[in-house]
């Protein structure tokens, strides 16, 4: 079943200083396709959600529809600021958007579309700080770890763009560059022109669950340079896509029963390993999924004989990394 377009990340964060210009970048958001035909449009939802109570028209932010580009439609003023602010005596207001995402262009107050991301907007009472009181952490990554999920099975693509749009905008005379440092052969490609970061192919959870890089980031500014790193983690997320299988390919055991054996007493085992699933909580949603049952006529043996199923998390290793699978015992 085609699930259509997602999100790499479950949420975005980022900073808005009163009186940032009207057409200011802040933040590009990124999708990914399930199939080659489709395309992103993005959507934002007309509501901010200022704490859990209240919510308020959403006048300053929008969208591009076509590349995910977060902006400012209007300054944010310091009354602007206490209005959003549950009372102005804050110097910090938190604020949070829906964004949305369809293969077609959004129709009028289309908002219930399941696809959708939460942007976390922090609202900073106090203008932008110049750009050389900031460090080179702030310079080049937002408060958020560089942390996503890719699916396996699905279309290459475009998942982030390391440059930060809103400092790019501000900071136009220092130079900033990226690397993204990676073990030879890993699915990723830097794009130092976009400072955009593409999955290549089409990922195997079953091969390889976790992938852990490291982007780099050089500030120049005259003669002075600047370097700062931070862990950049792709996970893998699962799609049921593999058989479970039985070691050594045995799928019968044979049970010998003597006479007065206790109540409880195991006769007979029988394992199954499932390398595409771990071990799902409740438990029972894990057990229900597969079962064990004797198949007899006899009644006398179905009121005697149960099957008992337990199950948990295992490692395999396949190409040396590490990946939860289940391992059934019946």
């Amino acid at each position: 079943v085609a699930l259509g377009l997602y999100f790499p990340r479950k949420e975005y964060l980022e900073n808005v200083y009163i009186d940032e210009p009207a057409g200011m970048p802040l933040l590009r958001i990124h999708a990914l396709k399930d199939s080659h035909e489709e395309v992103a449009h993005f959507h934002l939802c007309q509501n901010l959600i200022i704490s859990r109570a209240r919510s308020h028209e959403n006048n300053w932010f929008q969208i591009r529809e076509k590349s995910g580009l977060l902006y400012l439609s209007k300054s944010l003023d310091r009354e602007d600021f206490n209005m959003l602010s549950v009372g102005n005596w804050m110097p910090l207001s938190k604020v949070m958007l829906y964004v949305f995402l369809s293969s077609h262009p959004f129709q009028e107050k289309e908002c219930d579309s399941a696809t959708r991301t939460t942007v976390f907007l922090s609202l900073i009472n106090a203008t932008a700080p110049a750009c050389s009181s900031l460090t080179a952490r702030q310079l080049c990554f937002t408060e958020m770890d560089l942390s996503f999920h890719i699916k396996e099975n699905k279309p290459p693509g475009t998942f982030h763009q390391l440059q930060l749009p809103s400092v790019h905008h501000l900071c136009q005379n220092l130079s900033i560059s990226y690397k993204l440092l990676a073990a030879e052969g890993v699915p990723f490609r830097y794009n130092e022109s976009t400072t955009s970061v593409q999955v290549t192919q089409r990922l195997d959870r079953e091969e390889r669950e976790r992938y852990e890089l490291i982007a780099k980031c050089t500030v120049r500014e005259g003669f002075r340079e600047m370097q700062v790193e931070v862990p950049f983690l792709v996970n893998v997320l699962d799609e049921d896509d593999s058989p479970p299988f039985l070691p050594n390919g045995t799928d019968t055991a044979d049970a010998v029963v003597e006479f007065n054996r206790k109540e409880g007493t195991v006769l007979s085992t029988l394992t199954v390993y499932d390398a595409d699933t771990t071990p799902i909580y409740p438990l029972e949603s894990s057990r229900k999924k597969y079962t064990g049952t004797i198949i007899t006529d006899d009644p006398w043996i179905s009121e005697t004989f149960r099957v008992e199923h337990i199950f948990d998390e295992i490692h395999f290793s396949p190409n040396g990394s590490q990946v939860r699978g289940t391992r059934h015992e019946y």
